[in-house]
């Protein structure tokens, strides 16, 4: 048996007995899946819950469905916020945004740093881009992703149990791989041209750890992949 068609709706409540998609999943539904009464799907709220509901009443715009069951998934027991500087090629951005959020990052913030050759974002479009990647990886907790933010401002702002910088300096750094394990834990990856000095001296005075992602010089994106995957799935 095929798995179930998965579908984000934000505004579906626990306690809903029936519940009216939204017209850009009701179009899915209805016109290219071309899903009739009776059949079932996934939707998740991005909060935890998957339910699986039946279709009642199909209808383009505003297909009506039946909630059978639902199922709550706990958040996860790792807290990794990404802080990343934005890129100037927003197509590698949202590669980054994609690929976080399949790899179960529960935040991230992008940073307009000192260097950054770009100071805003669409964000509309970028949280589009973590709905996608939501439903492709049928995943149940959507990651937070905030406005952007000076690199101060994030300092102030997202105080973690275990703070990390990823920079290009020279000077004592740890590798990733072996700093100390941490289920709440926020790491800064620069932008292109990296942290200028006083950024990278603010985050030490906040008691951020410098870590290296190894001996080779990493793209934006690639470091924030990079990071991301040895924070989520450390031991």
């Amino acid at each position: 048996m095929s798995a179930l068609p998965y579908f984000f709706e934000p505004t579906i409540q626990q306690t809903s007995t029936h519940f009216e998609l939204s017209e850009v999943t009701s179009k899915h539904c209805i016109q290219v899946l071309r899903m009739r009464a009776g059949e079932n799907i996934h939707i998740t709220d991005g909060t935890g819950n998957l339910y699986t509901a039946s279709i009642v009443a199909p209808d383009k715009k505003k297909t009506v469905v039946k909630i059978e069951s639902v199922v709550h998934t706990p958040a996860p027991e790792k807290n990794v916020c990404i802080a990343i500087g934005l890129l100037k090629n927003t197509s590698r951005f949202e590669w980054f945004l994609e690929k976080a959020t399949e790899m179960g990052v529960t935040k991230i913030v992008p940073l307009i740093c000192e260097r950054s050759e770009r100071s805003n974002l669409k964000q509309e479009r970028m949280q589009g881009v973590l709905v996608a990647a939501l439903i492709q990886s049928k995943q149940t907790w959507l990651p937070v992703l905030t406005e952007p933010l000076s690199v101060a401002a994030f300092l102030k702002q997202h105080p973690a149990a275990q703070g990390l910088i990823a920079h290009c300096e020279e000077g004592n750094k740890t590798e990733l791989k072996d700093a100390p394990n941490s289920n709440d834990c926020s790491i800064l990856i620069g932008p292109e041209g990296d942290f200028t000095p006083a950024e990278i001296e603010a985050a030490l005075a906040a008691n951020y750890l410098p870590v290296s992602l190894g001996i080779t010089r990493l793209r934006t994106e690639t470091a924030g992949m990079v990071a991301a995957a040895l924070l989520v799935f450390k031991n």
